[in-house]
């Protein structure tokens, strides 16, 4: 009898063994992530499971002039491998956190100190009520969205990961981009987001000129030296910010704010994929470098250049008028001292000559 409770034990027991084989493996949170932008997992919550975000070298800053010195060394930098033919094909994916761009391992710069291979390139923005989504501000000012190419010093490590919180082990452009005109360049990837709407989907995409995406006059540019804009934060980037924005359409960054979401496809509660962007960080006054003479940015103090200009002439003029003033008030003077000496006339004593010969 004891014998056939043990064996129906075993039985039994290999019996559930099997059952819980078959059940599917417990799935990840819909939510999925062991951070976001929002909720108790957001960034103000950050430093708790990833120290580092509390921590020194942060990124992103605002790049205002008290903090800004020119260094000549700064050279242009190239953008090799960027032209990427269209027979040849990116994988364009949503993260869960933004749209992300895989790029290929022929792509680097040159001009640093390292080979920097590029790896990938994602954006970041705001929402369609608050259109002011750049992780990068200048003199205060946000805007409108942040790319975002990322590279890893290829001399001293073999990828990304490896080299994401080593000494020098990271590279990565910012493009600052505000509303203006359509952009067929940015637009050989914003009309493949209906495809990646929900995380983890991808997309295969014809290649293009990467360089496309970046700003006129790239030699213009910020540099310093901070971290990862999100989790796990390790202050290990060179940041190459381009002090000249690039335009996209108000149509076009309404794509980027609406078709994308945070979570996955069968998620009950979908959350719209917005407001992507870490908040500029307290830090000591580090200093931030420029390729650029400071005296150019009277423009992001909030003053145009035909402002500028109207002031600079008005100067000028008012100058010009107090000088002709100046001399003609001179020449006067001059002229009436001249009259006065002519109307004294001297009269000899005719009368008493006159007089005599009488």
């Amino acid at each position: 009898m004891s014998r056939s409770l043990h064996a129906a034990a075993a039985a039994a027991a290999v019996l559930l063994l099997l059952c819980l084989l078959e059940q599917p493996a417990a799935p990840a949170p819909l939510h999925g992530s062991k951070w976001s932008y929002f909720g108790p997992d957001g960034e103000k919550s950050w430093s708790k499971k990833y120290p580092a975000c509390g921590g020194m070298l942060q990124s992103p800053i605002d790049l205002h002039s008290d903090i800004l010195q020119y260094d000549a060394s700064l050279v242009p930098l190239g953008f090799q491998g960027y032209n990427v033919s269209a027979n040849e094909q990116f994988i364009l994916t949503n993260d869960g956190h933004s749209v992300r761009l895989n790029l290929t391992p022929d792509m680097h710069l040159q001009g640093l100190q390292s080979r920097y291979t590029a790896t990938q390139l994602h954006l970041h923005w705001g929402n369609r009520n608050d259109p002011h989504g750049s992780e990068h501000t200048v003199g205060g000012k946000h805007f409108a969205a942040e790319l975002h190419i990322v590279h890893y010093n290829s001399d001293l490590y073999p990828n990304a990961s490896s080299a994401s919180n080593k000494s020098e082990g990271l590279a990565v452009l910012a493009v600052l981009i505000e509303i203006g005109s359509f952009n067929p360049s940015y637009d050989k990837i914003f009309k493949h987001l209906q495809d990646v709407r929900y995380k983890g989907q991808e997309v295969l995409i014809p290649g293009f000129s990467i360089e496309e995406l970046l700003p006129e006059r790239p030699d213009e540019y910020y540099r310093y030296k901070g971290s990862l804009t999100t989790p796990p934060c390790h202050p290990t980037v060179l940041w190459t910010v381009f002090r000249n924005a690039v335009q996209i359409s108000q149509e076009q960054l309404l794509a980027l704010e609406t078709a994308l979401y945070y979570t996955y496809v069968d998620d009950p509660s979908p959350r719209e994929m917005v407001n992507n962007f870490r908040r500029v960080q307290e830090f000591e006054e580090r200093q931030v470098y420029i390729s650029f003479r400071q005296v150019q940015d009277l423009t992001y103090a909030g003053l145009s250049l035909g402002i500028i200009l109207s002031v600079v002439l008005a100067g000028v003029l008012g100058i010009c008028v107090v000088l002709a003033v100046s001399i003609w008030l001179f020449k006067r003077k001059k002229s009436s001292k001249k009259s006065d000496n002519k109307g004294v006339i001297y009269k000899p004593a005719i009368k008493k000559e006159t007089e005599a010969h009488a």
